[in-house]
């Protein structure tokens, strides 16, 4: 067994790292209680998100026991001996390797996040990328380097940045981050030439090659980002799945890890070598022209019908990468399902009954059994909805044009899955019978190996950071500050936004730094207008703005204008209101009032217009509230208007009993009222309407108030607005007096 340079401090680091994740596992299967172990492990996840179930617990374990063992190789070093010469590259890249190694530990630390970490991860990302083509020149042909080149250079160079643009806000280099959602199809033709240089060079094994494409796989398939609506105490499978994602992402640290590591390995394994490729003899033609044809007989039904999809929206698998992937898998389905539709597995059988190479001959094989595996789980799973129209329009994956409707209004996909399952399946029999059984290690347990290691796509919420609570974002109450507080700008606004509001539904315990990268992927999918990304997320258009408005100008410039938008109908509505008051007719009094004040603006009481005084007994003054206008009880005085309207107001005292006057007005009423306080001020706490005080030069004792009601016309419309007149002058009495009541109360 090969020994490492710091082994002896890097096996009893991740041994009691395991032997820790082991023995949380049993105090939470006996307390039932699995915080402690979720939190070495999975991150912050509480039970009451994921409640408690002894298999998923299992899961968390072995999850644990995937990151001791990446511990492990991190840390282990380079094999022992002595350091053979390798060249300035080499040590350049070692040295980057490390580097980037370090800073990806540090991350997973539970210490406050820091944005520039991410630009310092891209240079050091950089540094990589124009290192590896000089130290693979020797392996790798120039096309294949060059395009590792090109491909990592705009990788990196768009992280560094988008991470600079979302934390400054420039809007010109949004839009670079995501090259339209292809990032990760520029990845991947980063990491293949890479790949197959390491594989093709003496100095990595062939565990390290394998750790790198199953990065890379995972990269690919992982979704950007997810948010889910939590029902507590009850299993969401969707978000387990996510948590232990989160938990298995190292396998792309480890990889980095093992390429520095065996760069300086002291004796480098013997180099490959790779054996002229043998051909199968040939066959008689008329067998191979049939698996051929085969797949062409369901594609060439589903043309004539003018469909072109293999399976289509429909099957627990597309609904999987629909949901749970990123933009990568999503189309790179689409175009798999596209191709397979129209046929082309008859071009790869061709090309392989033409060659006839055995890698060739077990891959088309391999592949067409999986894709008729895969046509069969399609069809089984296929529920059909009711509510798909809803579901489906503008998705992400489909255009519309390439969906029709059938007689019974469902979806019409074309010809089934199960269909093109026979037809994949009856050509790969055939291949096996013309070329010969699958050789002793079957490529297809290894690909279904591989298929179900997918399931741990590394998802960037272990990253651990900052959490702002819904209760950091409420300033709690306002009497508790001199001035209240300005609200949050920026990366908080949007935080707060989604903490204390329902557009993403996140953990409570997301850090902070997953909702910002969640809504800076949204904030260029907004700056884009991609609308089938923003349908995915049933969110309407106006919410998600002013969610996102913190951290995306465009968000905010929209939230801006409808802002404005809404000021200037606001501020219309307002000088509509006042010209209805202008255009009503002012009363002119009989006799001189000593006081009167008309109120230059409408009010817009939202209740009845009150009056209080000491002297109240506690009677229920709705009992008095007769007549529809006016009530009077002791120690108080209430006038009823509609609350749907504003009112004109105009306010009398008089030192005598003016005379009655009915003519204009719809409701007259007239009602005694003490004064013990000498102040008599109608007013709504709900508006905040305060109307001028009646009393006659603050005199205590008896007052008549006399209140007319008078709706006021406006272009063609009876109820345009409201008039209101009340008199008030000393005299007893406590009768109600109806001078005039209206035909009917509205």
């Amino acid at each position: 067994m090969r020994r490492h340079r710091f082994g002896r401090i890097a096996a009893p680091l991740a041994l009691t790292y395991a032997a820790l994740v082991v023995a949380l596992a049993v105090v939470a299967l006996v307390t039932r209680d699995p915080a402690l172990l979720r939190r070495l492990v999975v991150g912050e996840w509480e039970p009451r998100e994921v409640p408690f179930v002894w298999w998923a617990e299992l899961l968390v374990v072995a999850a644990g026991l995937v990151q001791g063992w990446a511990y492990w190789q991190a840390l282990r070093g380079r094999a022992a001996g002595a350091l053979t010469g390798r060249g300035r590259r080499v040590a350049l890249l070692r040295a980057a390797l490390y580097a980037g190694l370090a800073l990806t530990l540090v991350v997973r630390l539970p210490i406050p996040y820091a944005w520039w970490t991410e630009v310092l991860g891209g240079l050091l990302q950089l540094l990589v990328v124009w290192l590896y083509p000089l130290v693979l020149a020797s392996v790798l042909s120039r096309a294949w380097r060059l395009l590792a080149l090109v491909a990592g250079t705009l990788g990196a160079v768009s992280a560094i940045a988008g991470s600079i643009a979302y934390r400054f806000d420039l809007a010109g280099l949004v839009r670079i981050g995501s090259f339209g959602g292809l990032d990760e199809f520029i990845w991947i033709l980063w990491v293949v030439p890479i790949l197959v240089g390491q594989a093709r060079d003496p100095r990595w094994s062939r565990t390290t090659v394998w750790t790198g494409a199953i990065s890379g796989a995972m990269s690919f398939m992982s979704a950007s980002s997810y948010s889910y609506m939590l029902v507590y105490d009850e299993i969401n499978y969707a978000l387990l799945y996510h948590m232990l994602l989160g938990a298995v992402s190292v396998f792309g640290m480890v990889w980095a890890a093992r390429s520095a590591h065996e760069l300086a390995n002291p004796i480098p394994r013997a180099p490959l070598v790779r054996p002229a490729p043998e051909r199968a003899a040939a066959r008689p033609w008329p067998l191979a022209a049939v698996a051929v044809a085969l797949p062409l007989i369901p594609a060439a039904v589903n043309l004539a019908q003018g469909t072109v999809l293999w399976i289509g929206p429909r099957g627990v698998i597309e609904r999987f990468l629909r949901e749970e992937t990123g933009s990568g898998a999503i189309v790179t389905w689409f175009a798999l399902d596209v191709l397979v539709g129209v046929g082309a597995p008859a071009v790869l059988i061709l090309i392989a009954v033409v060659r006839r190479t055995p890698l060739l001959l077990r891959a088309t094989i391999n592949a067409l059994a999986l894709a008729a595996v895969i046509g069969a789980v399609s069809f089984f799973t296929y529920e059909p909805d009711p509510d798909e129209e809803s579901l489906y329009r503008g998705m992400l994956i489909y255009p519309e044009a390439l969906l029709s409707r059938g007689e019974d209004g469902g979806f019409r996909f074309g010809v089934s899955p199960l269909w093109y399952g026979a037809a994949l399946g009856a050509s790969a029999l055939i291949l096996i019978l013309l070329y010969g059984a699958a050789p002793k290690r079957r490529p297809l347990h290894h690909l279904l190996a591989v298929a179900a290691a997918l399931c741990v796509v590394p998802a960037a919420d272990l990253a651990r950071g900052p959490v702002t609570t819904a209760e950091d974002c409420s300033p709690g109450d306002s009497w508790a500050y001199e001035e209240e507080p300005p609200p949050p700008t920026g990366e908080r606004a949007f935080v707060c936004a989604v903490r204390t509001g329902r557009t993403f539904a996140f953990a409570a315990t997301t850090p902070d730094q997953v909702l910002l990268a969640h809504g800076r992927r949204m904030c260029d999918a907004y700056t884009r207008d991609d609308r089938r990304a923003l349908a995915r997320l049933r969110v309407n258009a106006e919410i998600l703005a002013s969610t996102l408005a913190g951290i995306c100008p465009r968000a905010d410039a929209a939230v801006k204008a409808e802002r404005a938008a809404d000021d200037r109908e606001f501020e219309e509505w307002e000088a509509e209101e006042q010209r209805k008051c202008d255009a009503a007719p002012r009363h002119r009094p009989l006799v001189p009032p000593a006081r009167s004040s008309v109120l230059k603006e409408p009010e817009w009481p939202e209740g009845r217009l009150q009056m209080y005084d000491e002297t109240g007994d506690g009677e229920d003054p709705a009992e008095a509230m007769e007549n529809g206008l006016v009530a009077s009880a002791p120690g108080y005085l209430a006038v009823t208007t509609h609350s749907d309207f504003h009112v004109c107001v105009t306010l009398e005292t008089y030192t005598r009993r003016p005379p009655v006057e009915t003519k204009g007005w719809d409701h007259v009423v007239e009602v005694g009222y003490r004064s013990s306080s000498g102040q008599m001020v109608l007013s709504d706490g709900l508006s905040g309407t305060e109307l001028p005080d009646l009393s006659l030069h603050g005199r205590k004792g008896h007052y008549r108030i006399r209140v007319h009601f008078a709706w006021v016309p406006w272009k063609g419309d009876k109820y345009g607005t409201q008039r209101l007149l009340i008199m008030a002058y000393p005299a007893n009495g406590d009768k109600v007096v109806t001078y005039r009541k209206p035909a009917r109360l509205r």
